[in-house]
């Protein structure tokens, strides 16, 4: 996969490397937008024949080029068709591991807020509940999906350039929304 592919799938979001991030984004957002109109499989199914189409086109062209050059340089993807493509055990036990521990912390922190542990957290969460409800009916989940992926291209990179009038800003909503402050542990 050349240089594309890095060890945490955050690098993208902060476009270190342009071309993977544009590439990344631009794939997530075709692959959205297409949902909007069609099903998931006939996305997947027409997006692999255009693949498909694209590698069959190169593999033909190659082959008539290396008969009008009578070169021997052999199969275009040769160097892709001997890597090996595999996920090994420990992989996917660190990941599953790591999404089974994520889980559980999410289960334990929603069973306190139903249980209502902190009745001011407990408070917090029905409003977030209930702007949720609103927002629901504003926007169905793919739009929602489609502004998220484009908030996470963006917003790093807003971060980034804005830092400390986004801290300003910030530090004040907290000064001025009661038990919006942190609290010390």
């Amino acid at each position: 996969c050349g240089g594309l592919l890095r060890p945490h799938f955050l690098f993208f979001f902060h476009w270190r490397d342009v071309r993977a991030s544009g590439l990344v984004l631009g794939c997530s957002l075709f692959l959205l937008l297409s949902l909007l109109s069609c099903s998931i499989i006939s996305v997947l199914s027409y997006s692999s024949l255009g693949l498909l189409s694209l590698t069959l086109s190169f593999r033909t062209y190659r082959g008539v080029l290396q008969a009008i050059q009578k070169s021997d340089e052999g199969h275009p993807f040769k160097r892709y068709l001997a890597q090996d493509v595999f996920l090994s055990k420990d992989v996917v036990q660190r990941h599953s591991d790591m999404v089974l521990s994520r889980i559980n912390g999410a289960l334990k922190e929603l069973r306190r807020l139903f249980l209502v542990e902190d009745l001011i957290d407990s408070l917090k969460f029905a409003a977030f509940l209930w702007v949720l409800t609103y927002i629901g009916a504003w926007f169905n989940g793919l739009t929602l999906l489609i502004l998220g992926l484009i908030g996470a291209f963006s917003g790093p990179i807003v971060y980034e350039r804005h830092q400390v009038m986004l801290t300003a800003v910030v530090l004040w909503i907290q000064a001025k929304v009661p038990g919006a402050k942190k609290k010390s542990e």
